[in-house]
Protein backbone atom coordinates (compact mmCIF):
# COMPACT_ATOMS: atom_id res chain seq x y z
CA UNK A 1 0.00 0.00 0.00
CA UNK A 2 3.12 2.61 0.71
CA UNK A 3 4.26 1.74 -2.69
CA UNK A 4 1.32 2.90 -4.16
CA UNK A 5 1.04 6.08 -1.89
CA UNK A 6 4.56 6.59 -2.99
CA UNK A 7 3.70 6.30 -7.00
CA UNK A 8 0.84 8.29 -6.29
CA UNK A 9 2.72 11.27 -5.37
CA UNK A 10 5.64 11.42 -7.63
CA UNK A 11 2.68 11.18 -10.38
CA UNK A 12 1.12 14.14 -8.77
CA UNK A 13 4.72 15.85 -8.76
CA UNK A 14 5.37 14.87 -12.28
CA UNK A 15 2.43 16.45 -13.55
CA UNK A 16 3.29 20.26 -11.88
CA UNK A 17 4.88 21.30 -14.70
CA UNK A 18 2.10 20.34 -17.19
CA UNK A 19 -0.09 22.40 -14.76
CA UNK A 20 1.92 25.22 -14.53
CA UNK A 21 2.89 25.51 -18.59
CA UNK A 22 -1.39 25.32 -19.43
CA UNK A 23 -1.19 28.57 -17.47
CA UNK A 24 -2.51 26.83 -14.17
CA UNK A 25 -2.57 29.54 -11.41
CA UNK A 26 -4.89 29.54 -8.31
CA UNK A 27 -7.75 31.87 -8.60
CA UNK A 28 -7.51 33.55 -4.95
CA UNK A 29 -3.52 33.80 -5.38
CA UNK A 30 -2.35 38.03 -6.23
CA UNK A 31 -3.28 38.66 -9.74
CA UNK A 32 -5.27 35.85 -10.33
CA UNK A 33 -9.15 35.70 -11.37
CA UNK A 34 -10.30 36.00 -7.97
CA UNK A 35 -8.59 39.35 -7.09
CA UNK A 36 -11.06 41.10 -9.76
CA UNK A 37 -14.08 39.88 -7.82
CA UNK A 38 -12.39 40.94 -4.05
CA UNK A 39 -14.67 43.14 -2.54
CA UNK A 40 -17.02 43.74 -5.14
CA UNK A 41 -19.81 41.04 -4.48
CA UNK A 42 -22.48 42.08 -1.87
CA UNK A 43 -24.92 39.53 -0.89
CA UNK A 44 -28.35 40.44 0.37
CA UNK A 45 -28.54 41.34 3.67
CA UNK A 46 -29.10 38.44 5.98
CA UNK A 47 -32.58 37.19 7.35
CA UNK A 48 -31.47 35.06 9.36
CA UNK A 49 -28.90 32.89 11.04
CA UNK A 50 -28.53 30.26 8.28
CA UNK A 51 -28.29 33.45 5.78
CA UNK A 52 -25.77 34.90 8.36
CA UNK A 53 -23.32 31.99 8.15
CA UNK A 54 -23.72 31.70 4.28
CA UNK A 55 -22.94 35.46 3.79
CA UNK A 56 -20.58 35.35 6.43
CA UNK A 57 -18.57 32.92 4.40
CA UNK A 58 -19.16 33.99 1.13
CA UNK A 59 -17.23 37.60 2.61
CA UNK A 60 -14.66 35.54 3.90
CA UNK A 61 -13.94 34.03 0.85
CA UNK A 62 -14.12 37.04 -1.36
CA UNK A 63 -14.08 39.96 1.03
CA UNK A 64 -16.24 42.06 2.45
CA UNK A 65 -17.63 44.49 -0.20
CA UNK A 66 -15.97 48.28 -0.09
CA UNK A 67 -17.37 49.64 -3.60
CA UNK A 68 -19.50 46.77 -4.59
CA UNK A 69 -20.06 46.91 -8.33
CA UNK A 70 -22.20 43.51 -8.39
CA UNK A 71 -25.31 42.52 -6.11
CA UNK A 72 -26.00 38.89 -5.07
CA UNK A 73 -29.03 37.79 -4.10
CA UNK A 74 -30.15 34.25 -2.44
CA UNK A 75 -32.43 32.29 -1.54
CA UNK A 76 -31.57 28.95 1.03
CA UNK A 77 -33.61 25.98 1.75
CA UNK A 78 -32.67 23.71 4.28
CA UNK A 79 -34.64 20.38 4.93
CA UNK A 80 -33.26 16.91 7.03
CA UNK A 81 -33.82 13.88 6.72
CA UNK A 82 -33.26 10.83 9.15
CA UNK A 83 -30.36 8.72 8.21
CA UNK A 84 -29.46 5.94 10.51
CA UNK A 85 -32.42 4.26 12.77
CA UNK A 86 -32.11 2.25 16.15
CA UNK A 87 -34.46 0.15 17.76
CA UNK A 88 -36.35 1.32 20.27
CA UNK A 89 -33.63 4.67 19.95
CA UNK A 90 -35.61 6.37 16.87
CA UNK A 91 -32.87 8.18 14.01
CA UNK A 92 -29.35 8.83 15.78
CA UNK A 93 -27.79 10.04 12.68
CA UNK A 94 -29.13 12.81 10.40
CA UNK A 95 -28.63 14.05 7.00
CA UNK A 96 -29.29 17.95 6.66
CA UNK A 97 -29.83 18.64 2.21
CA UNK A 98 -29.17 22.07 1.49
CA UNK A 99 -29.79 24.25 -2.30
CA UNK A 100 -28.82 27.77 -2.51
CA UNK A 101 -30.45 29.57 -5.84
CA UNK A 102 -28.40 32.86 -6.73
CA UNK A 103 -27.97 35.52 -9.14
CA UNK A 104 -25.78 38.23 -9.94
CA UNK A 105 -26.83 41.57 -10.82
CA UNK A 106 -24.31 44.63 -12.24
CA UNK A 107 -25.72 46.92 -9.95
CA UNK A 108 -24.91 50.36 -11.96
CA UNK A 109 -27.12 48.88 -14.92
CA UNK A 110 -29.32 46.58 -12.79
CA UNK A 111 -28.62 43.29 -15.22
CA UNK A 112 -28.44 39.87 -14.31
CA UNK A 113 -25.28 38.27 -15.37
CA UNK A 114 -25.65 35.18 -13.83
CA UNK A 115 -27.90 32.81 -11.99
CA UNK A 116 -27.86 29.08 -10.61
CA UNK A 117 -28.12 26.71 -7.83
CA UNK A 118 -26.20 24.78 -5.84
CA UNK A 119 -26.93 22.07 -3.72
CA UNK A 120 -25.29 19.73 -0.81
CA UNK A 121 -25.49 18.17 2.50
CA UNK A 122 -23.85 17.30 5.99
CA UNK A 123 -24.91 15.27 8.85
CA UNK A 124 -25.34 15.14 12.64
CA UNK A 125 -25.40 12.99 14.95
CA UNK A 126 -27.95 12.64 17.56
CA UNK A 127 -26.06 11.81 21.07
CA UNK A 128 -27.57 11.63 24.45
CA UNK A 129 -28.69 14.61 25.54
CA UNK A 130 -30.71 16.90 23.35
CA UNK A 131 -28.33 20.52 23.86
CA UNK A 132 -26.02 18.31 22.83
CA UNK A 133 -28.20 16.88 19.46
CA UNK A 134 -29.10 20.87 19.31
CA UNK A 135 -25.33 21.90 18.97
CA UNK A 136 -24.44 19.36 16.45
CA UNK A 137 -27.32 20.48 14.28
CA UNK A 138 -26.63 23.94 14.30
CA UNK A 139 -22.83 23.16 13.43
CA UNK A 140 -24.31 20.89 10.70
CA UNK A 141 -26.33 23.39 9.59
CA UNK A 142 -23.15 26.13 9.31
CA UNK A 143 -21.22 23.62 8.31
CA UNK A 144 -23.39 23.41 4.88
CA UNK A 145 -23.35 27.25 4.33
CA UNK A 146 -20.06 27.56 4.09
CA UNK A 147 -19.81 24.87 1.68
CA UNK A 148 -22.38 25.82 -0.06
CA UNK A 149 -21.01 29.60 -0.29
CA UNK A 150 -17.68 28.02 -1.38
CA UNK A 151 -19.66 26.20 -4.52
CA UNK A 152 -21.24 29.68 -5.11
CA UNK A 153 -17.62 31.38 -5.40
CA UNK A 154 -15.93 28.56 -7.55
CA UNK A 155 -19.16 29.39 -9.96
CA UNK A 156 -18.73 33.16 -9.85
CA UNK A 157 -15.04 32.52 -10.45
CA UNK A 158 -15.16 30.34 -13.17
CA UNK A 159 -18.01 32.78 -14.95
CA UNK A 160 -17.11 36.42 -14.31
CA UNK A 161 -13.48 36.58 -13.76
CA UNK A 162 -13.10 37.78 -17.50
CA UNK A 163 -15.99 40.14 -16.43
CA UNK A 164 -15.27 41.73 -12.96
CA UNK A 165 -11.48 42.94 -14.36
CA UNK A 166 -11.77 46.93 -13.91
Amino acid sequence: MWLSERRAMLTGLLALPVAAACGFSPAHAPGGPGAALRGQVRADDPRNVRDSAFVAALEDRLGRPQAARFALSHDISVSESGGARMRRLGDTRFQVFGRVHFALRDIASDSELYSGTVRNFTAYSATSTQLATLAAQEDAERRLMVILADQVVARLLAVLADVAAP
